[in-house]
């Protein structure tokens, strides 16, 4: 993993979980209840892309009973990242220190949170990765473990990120993190956002760890993945590489902004800390957007 050197780690605050949904009925409820569970002391926002079939309402009715519970009405569906990037600034501009990206369907499992979290306390940002040592899938066929698997070495030679599953997206960020990736620059709105922003956090030398998590398959409803996201993920992938090089091979691949640490090792899934989110001073769920599913974002 990418190691920032010595730079200190600060309290983590408390920890927002974004679920983004569309058609996602079936599992809204029992995923919100196992991250209650999990992390009681954690939020939860469900970013809802106006699923026909009711996600939205069903996520408004969880939240009218628990305050830890949001709601994000956005006005159709527009990719996970776009969603992610929407709820990421919903989360940063109410202060939480930090912010969990998690699916819906059940393939993250909430139970394996808090190790997320413990490592964050030494880490700026934490990935949940299938593929370093501890680490696997549950009910898929080998044909979509070896893309899986091949997409993420693929991703990790062409763009020089020492991380094993650079495609996943169970990860933790800290608030900090995220405001210094850039987000605002980010193009991807598909699956390879998530590849976006973990090269972003290689490059800006922040500290990147992964943890082994469980990836079980979802039981309910229809994968989103499809034949467009894998070829947008192709393509973007190797753009960055092939301009990352060029940049290399001209002397013009310095990271922008602030040094953060410039030594690189390797780090997966040591736990580092216990800090799991404890609620600090924030605004949860006021104002802008929709709180507890008022107006469309």
């Amino acid at each position: 993993m990418s190691d920032g050197g010595q730079r200190g780690h600060g309290p983590l605050g408390t920890a927002l979980v974004i679920i983004p949904t569309f058609n996602e009925a079936e599992n809204i409820g029992p995923i919100v209840a196992r991250v209650r569970a999990a992390v009681p002391e954690a939020h939860i926002l469900v970013a809802d892309d106006n699923s026909p079939d009711g996600t939205g309402k069903l996520a408004d009715e969880l939240a009218a009973g628990d305050d830890h519970v949001h709601v994000l009405h956005r006005r159709g569906k527009e990719g996970l990242g776009a969603a992610y990037l929407a709820g990421f600034a919903w989360g940063l501009e109410r202060d939480y220190g930090v912010l969990v990206e998690m699916d819906a369907d059940g393939s993250h499992q909430p139970e394996e949170l808090p190790r997320l979290l413990t490592a964050l306390a030494g880490a700026d940002l934490v990935l949940g990765s299938r593929w370093v040592p501890g680490g696997r899938v549950v009910n898929w066929p080998k044909s979509r473990e070896f893309l899986s698997r091949g997409g993420s070495t693929y991703s990790r030679l062409m763009l020089d990120v020492p991380i094993r599953d650079v495609t996943g997206g169970y990860r933790a960020f800290r608030r900090e993190t995220l405001e210094g990736l850039g987000l605002d620059e980010v193009a991807s709105a598909g699956y390879c956002f998530q590849v976006d922003l973990a090269r972003r956090a290689v490059r800006q030398g922040f500290r990147v760890v992964e943890v082994p998590i469980t990836f079980v398959e979802r039981e309910f409803g229809d994968s989103k993945m499809s034949r467009d996201i894998v070829v947008e993920a192709l393509w973007r992938v190797t753009q960055w590489g092939l301009k990352a090089h060029a940049a290399k091979l001209t002397g013009q691949d310095k990271p922008k902004g602030t040094d953060k640490g410039s030594d690189k090792g390797t780090d997966n899934g040591s736990d580092k800390g216990t800090d799991n989110g404890s609620d600090k001073g924030t605004d949860n769920g006021s104002d802008t957007g929709s709180d507890k599913g008022g107006n469309r974002a």
